[in-house]
């Protein structure tokens, strides 16, 4: 069970939307995960497709579908992903731990962003980096962004469980609208199989 099916504290469903739904009234780009995925699509790949792991209730797949890129959701929350599939039942909703998801297909970018990382336990972490890059194509990349913690998961830890995955870092940044890394307290990161 992933850390975030354990806790209580969280909103779950629509009841997490009402965050998101508040930005966009005040005006906030909720999109920039969505931007930075966009930007890093393969070029010269005919129908590129990529998996939004952890997606919850949708947003970074509803908005890159509305793009025009083929995504597929997964997530471990039935309420979260019940919420995705009700604003965008034409999409491929996978209900499914990142752990062991076993997919038939490869993809040309596996996006971890809104935290997925802090929310999985800390003895899976390399699992699910392990599983995630066996279901890139070769040359895809893996892209998370997650805040960093004193007793949780570091850049450091991140990319030791990349390289033992088989994945090379290419960039990282603060947000993701790519201001530069110096140690802050938040990462994306681009791994590439």
């Amino acid at each position: 069970m992933s850390r975030w099916m354990k806790r209580d504290d969280v909103m779950r469903g629509a009841t997490y939307d009402t965050r998101w739904d508040e930005l966009v009234e005040a005006g906030e780009n909720v999109h920039g995960e969505a931007d930075l995925i966009q930007s890093l699509l393969p070029i010269g790949v005919e129908s590129p497709i990529v998996m939004d792991a952890g997606c919850g209730t949708g947003r970074v797949a509803i908005e890159l579908a509305g793009r025009g890129v083929d995504v597929v959701g997964v997530d471990v929350d039935p309420q979260m992903l019940e919420q995705a599939k009700a604003k965008a039942p034409h999409l491929e909703w996978i209900l499914d731990d990142l752990t062991h998801i076993g997919q038939d297909r490869s993809f040309d970018i596996i996006a971890l962003p809104g935290n997925v990382m802090i929310f999985v336990e800390h003895d899976a972490e390399a699992a699910v980096v392990a599983n995630l890059a066996a279901h890139l194509t070769e040359g895809g990349l893996l892209v998370a962004g997650f805040v960093l913690e004193p007793e949780g998961l570091t850049v450091d830890g991140y990319d030791r469980c990349c390289e033992e995955a088989g994945l090379s870092l290419v960039d990282r940044w603060a947000t993701w609208d790519k201001q530069p890394f110096d140690g802050d307290d938040y990462a994306v990161s681009v791994h590439r199989r």
